[in-house]
Order: C-alpha cells, then structure tokens, then sequence
C-alpha cells in the first residue's frame, strides 16, 4: 500500500472506516486493505449493510411483492423510484443476496421486466405481465444483469440468457454508421443511434468484469477486450477519435450513476482488469487533481431529490468517489 499513497494528500482510509457507512466501510475493508470476506471485521460490516444507512431506508418502501412504486411500470414513472433503480442501488451497496427481499425484487424483475424471448430486458410490462419486447433497452439490460450477477444469480440460466443477448447486440462503431437491420436496432433507434452509445459500452463492460474470470467464455473476454479498447481511444473521456473534446460532464463525478457514466466508473473499470495503458493518463490526472487536501474527492453529479432516500450531498467530501478513486489508484500504481 506505499506506491499508491503518495498521490494522496493525505490518508482518508479511517474517515471511510467509520461506521455510518458500512457499506463503504465493507468494501473498504475488502477491496483497500485485502481481509477476506471470512474475517470478523469483514463480516460484521457486510452484516450490518443490512441494519444502518441506506439499505434499510430503501427495504422499508419496498412493497410485499418485492418491488416499489407500479408494479408495471418500474423504470419511467416515478423514475430513480421504480424497482428496477431500486435494484442497481442495492447491488452498488452491497445488500445481502440471501436476504428474502432482496431475492424477491431480483424474481420481479426476471419475472416482470425480462422479455422471455430474448433475454433482454424492458422498461415496462407488456399485457400478458413480462417484459415488453417493443420496450427492450440495452443500457437497461446490462444494469439489470449486473446487479442480479452481484446479487447471486450469475448461473441463473435468464441471466445467462440476456449476458448473450448483449453479446450478440453490442456494437463498437465510431460511426457514423447505418444501423444493422431489424431487432432491438429499428424498435429503439434514439438509444441505438448512428453511433454506439458509450452508455451501453461501459455498462456492458461491467457486466463482464463482474464474472468469475474462471466463468468467462472465449466471446465474454472479446467482448471486455473491444469494450476496453473503444474507451482507451477515445481517452477515456472524449467524444470522438482521435480523441479530441473532452465530455465535461464525464469529469463530474457521481454515486450512484444509474444509466449514466462518468470518467472515474470507466477507470475502475478498466484498471480491475488490470489495464495500464498510457490513453488513460489525462483522466486519470484529472481524477488525482480532484482531491482536497485531506485526501478526499467530492460528490459533483447526483440524482439526489429524485431517490428514496439521498446517497450523500452534492458538493460535499463523499467516501463513495473516495473510495473509488483509492481503488483506481490502488490497481493502476499499485
């Protein structure tokens, strides 16, 4: 844990230890100091994810059928409040897989927003209670399958079912491009574009990366592969290639992003695998000039107000961006 450090200005690890967060003090545990998940430290803070803080707070608004809000209607009305934005929070915290409501919302979700068909996901039901195949998303689709993956429900054969419909749809073009005939493509073309959306790129790469290396196919490492090396030439944060204008709001970091992405999520991203790659310098000055002087990263972007309950303040030191920028610092200087 020296060659890391000193591009901190000072050590925040014993703020995220604190115990008002134990979410951040689980995978601070896990991720920053290496204790296994059998040691009691360890232990004890992934238990209480499931007794302080935003965990509970959310599962007390959760229905009996295990969703929130109308029941058929999980993504847009009331949007950040439906049940499928209740289930990629939950995941990101960190909540308890074998916790019944917790299993609940992952079987109304396959249940209610999978289409059976092709595995993929919508964000409504269609008449006869599944998911609307005219309706299907694909930023949707890799949100839902990362938090199920995280969940537990990796080997889950719907699960495997949609992890190949995003293999199958994804795209890299630098565009622009006509789009592929039929499918997901002609239903939803302002998600699709001429373009490849960086959205659905970098959600599908945290798919990927959240698999078992040891559960990966020849086609799921092709898939990291391209998804890497489409963010790399665009440097991470810039729009086009060669990169030359930068996102600005890509630079704003946030927790937890929902549909959308930013600069350090891709870092992450890309460092977990292990990329060290000379493309991915400017970002990550940029994520180290962000700290103050205690060593600490604020939150700049949220969708604080349209939660259940608020995940930190806007404008305020957040041990969320914290801890992932230690863990980008962690893999890449490491």
């Amino acid at each position: 844990m020296t060659d890391w450090k000193p591009f901190l200005n000072a050590d925040p690890t014993e703020w995220l230890l604190e115990e008002n967060n134990p979410s951040v003090r689980y995978f601070t545990l896990r991720d920053i100091f290496e204790m296994p998940e059998n040691d009691p430290e360890v232990k004890k803070a992934k238990a209480d994810i499931m007794k302080t803080g935003t965990v509970p707070k959310i599962l007390a608004k959760q229905e009996d059928g295990g969703y929130w809000g109308i029941p058929g209607n999980f993504y847009v009305r009331g949007k950040y409040k439906g049940t499928s934005w209740q289930l990629i929070i939950l995941a990101e915290l960190g909540a308890d897989s074998a916790d019944e409501r917790i299993k609940n919302t992952c079987e109304f979700m396959l249940k209610n927003s999978q289409d059976p068909e092709s595995g993929a996901f919508a964000y409504i039901s269609d008449d006869n209670g599944v998911g609307d195949a005219e309706r299907i998303l694909p930023c949707l689709t890799a949100n839902m399958v990362w938090s199920l993956i995280r969940l537990g429900y990796l080997d889950d054969e719907r699960v495997q079912k949609a992890v190949k419909w995003l293999i199958a749809h994804q795209r890299f073009d630098d565009g622009p491009v006509e789009l592929p005939e039929g499918g997901p493509y002609a239903v939803w073309k302002k998600c699709w574009g001429r373009r490849t959306c960086h959205s659905i790129i970098v959600k599908s790469l945290k798919v990927f990366s959240e698999i078992p290396e040891n559960k990966r196919t020849p086609e799921m490492e092709n898939c990291i592969s391209k998804c890497a090396e489409h963010m790399l030439n665009h440097s991470i944060h810039k729009r086009s290639r060669p990169p030359a204008e930068g996102r600005f709001k890509w630079l704003e970091f946030g927790f937890p992003l929902m549909w959308n992405i930013d600069a350090l999520e891709v870092l992450g991203l890309l460092t977990k695998r292990g990329y060290k790659d000379e493309r991915m310098q400017e970002a990550l000055d940029i994520m180290v000039s962000k700290q103050n002087s205690e060593g600490r990263w604020a939150l700049e972007n949220t969708f604080n107000g349209r939660f259940h309950t608020s995940i930190e303040m806007k404008g305020k030191e957040s041990k969320w961006i914290t801890l992932n920028a230690l863990r980008v610092l962690k893999s890449y200087y490491g």
